[in-house]
């Protein structure tokens, strides 16, 4: 299985990985090599799937990745198009196309939206490749308790492979794993499943690719946040004799509706290459949960700014705990020397902050600019003296501080192409506790999925690793403020966060009415302010830059509710 990172959009880059991965596979004399969903393109290409000349790349590609495989069997994800566009995989032997794979079941949730783009296949083939039954499937397939996996298996198939591009989020692998182990017992068959791994937007692919044998035992996997080359040797001799010791496989088959949807196509009968050397035991470990967080964050990071040409970004730092997160990640993703900080110290900045600041950018050895924004601020306020005649000092006069660091950052990327990454975290974005124009104003959100109390587990987390304490006690141990008036800090504005989380979890991602979100203990006072803030903030988060998700439900592509809208609640009858 090869477990690559692949980008939309560039098949010469695409290519070159399919066709390295296969020259390695050869070099190891193996059988099949399966590659993930829609490899040749990228996943998800998204509305480029309507630029025919896009579809025209992608078989053009195909073609050659066949040439490229003589001496071996593949499978690969690919545009299929005839009459219309399908997703597919296909499977290549010995050079030629012996068939195409058209996936069944299009996701339309969430993240996914297939049904806008491709048309579902009908057909669940079996392909005999050396002599063992494949039944190929793709991702959103091996997802149904009986679907193509089942008709494939009673058609004769030993090996069930899935290709995917299943996208990260938090506890996702656990669930995936026990539901990949259920379809090998059920259905008696090895299941293979090979995924895609790297950042595209959003999205963070984990890799993590599994093999099951027949009875759901756990033969290998990928590496996670990796690319990497899983080779396995599989008994399928063993399928056999487990069917025929289990007589509730032969009453299966009598019951299967429609078993002619699974068709049967002999590939070869016999492996191309009899010699095999051994293979040597490969030991991946699985990662904690905040590990494999803090990996995703790191991934997504690094492969949204180099894979659109990026050389360097920016971040603000503010002495707090948010920009200190977002700096280590940016770090670890992209080295040191193409990060550089900025304190912007105002009339309001404690003293710590900027020593803070100062011990956090020596600690990850990136370069510290200090440029205070007190001159700038009082020309705003001398300024708009006139018109503010009258009005007590108020949220504008903070804002206005938060819009003059996000002009300066901005200023810092025009002039020398710096990417600005921003600071805000889930607990923030959800609240509208953000200032637009202000610390919403960059290209990149790092942590807008990572709620507040998940921040300090990752950052006591990076201070674990070697190296030792990167990230400063006292940022850790001082209360969250943005320092925009004298003495503030959150709790001014919001809930604690051990309670606001909650709020945001059962409200904003498990869709718990007000009343159910009461029911769970917490303050009534403090649910209705939270979910009150949480339905007035939409047209925020509307205008954030694009963050990796690594939440089930992230706002934005997971969640999109009207920004013009006055429901809040059940009435009373009308």
């Amino acid at each position: 299985m090869a477990q690559i990172n692949t980008t939309v959009g560039d098949f010469e880059g695409n290519v070159d990985k399919i066709t390295r991965a296969i020259a390695a596979a050869k070099a190891m004399a193996v059988d099949l090599v399966a590659f993930p969903e829609l490899a040749v393109c990228g996943y998800p290409p998204e509305d480029l799937l309507f630029k025919p000349q896009f579809i025209r790349e992608n078989l053009r590609a195909l073609e050659y990745i066949v040439g490229k495989s003589v001496g071996i069997s593949v499978v690969v994800g690919c545009v299929d198009s005839a009459g219309d566009i399908y997703n597919a995989a296909a499977i290549i032997h010995d050079g030629r196309l012996a068939g195409m794979y058209r996936k069944m079941y299009l996701p339309n949730y969430g993240v996914f939206d297939e049904n806008r783009y491709f048309r579902a296949g009908d057909k669940c083939q079996v392909y005999v490749i050396g002599g063992v039954g494949v039944g190929v499937s793709i991702c959103e397939d091996i997802w149904y308790e009986a679907g193509p996996a089942t008709a494939q298996a009673y058609a004769g198939a030993e090996l069930i492979l899935n290709i995917s591009a299943s996208p990260y989020h938090a506890g996702k692998r656990d669930s995936r794993e026990r539901m990949l182990a259920t379809r090998a017992a059920d259905n008696l068959a090895i299941v293979a499943y090979v995924n895609l791994v790297g950042g595209q937007d959003e999205l963070v692919f984990d890799g993590d690719s599994v093999i099951f044998d027949e009875r759901g035992r756990l033969l290998c996997r990928g590496r996670q946040f990796d690319e990497d080359l899983i080779v396995a040797d599989l008994d399928v001799e063993s399928v056999f004799r487990t069917r025929l010791h289990d007589s509730r496989w032969r009453k299966g088959g009598v019951l299967l509706k429609e078993p002619s949807q699974a068709d049967r196509f002999i590939v070869s009968e016999t492996p191309l290459v009899q010699d095999k050397p051994p293979l040597s035991q490969r030991q991946v470990e699985v990662r904690g949960s905040s590990a494999e967080i803090y990996d995703a964050l790191v991934l997504g990071t690094r492969d949204y700014v180099r894979k659109n040409g990026i050389r360097k970004v920016v971040i603000g730092l503010s002495g707090g705990v948010d920009s200190s997160l977002v700096a280590a990640v940016a770090v670890d993703a992209l080295g040191s020397g193409d990060v550089i900080g900025v304190a912007m110290p105002s009339r309001y900045s404690s003293p710590g902050s900027l020593s803070d600041a100062t011990l956090l950018a020596q600690n990850l050895g990136i370069r510290l600019m200090v440029i205070p924004i007190e001159k700038i601020f009082d020309a705003y306020l001398e300024t708009l003296s006139g018109p503010f005649s009258g009005a007590a000092p108020d949220v504008t006069e903070e804002n206005i501080q938060a819009r003059i660091r996000g002009n300066l950052l901005m200023a810092l990327s025009n002039k020398f192409g710096w990417l600005v990454l921003t600071t805000g975290n889930k607990s923030e974005m959800a609240t509208g506790y953000t200032t637009l124009y202000g610390d919403m104003a960059g290209g990149f959100a790092v942590i807008k999925d990572v709620p507040k109390t998940m921040v300090y587990e990752l950052v006591h987390y990076r201070n674990s690793l070697p190296g030792g304490e990167i990230i400063p006690r006292s940022v850790i141990e001082k209360a969250p403020s943005a320092e925009l008036r004298p003495g503030q800090k959150d709790t001014d504005s919001l809930p604690p966060y051990e309670m606001l989380d909650k709020v945001i979890t059962a409200y904003a991602e498990e869709d718990k009415s007000v009343e159910q979100v009461i029911a769970m203990g917490i303050d009534p006072g403090v649910v209705r302010k939270a979910a009150r803030l949480i339905d007035s903030s939409e047209y925020k988060r509307r205008q954030a830059p694009p963050g990796v998700k690594i939440t089930p439900r992230a706002f934005g592509r997971d969640r999109r509710l009207p920004i013009t809208n006055k429901f809040n609640g059940p009435k009373k009858a009308i």
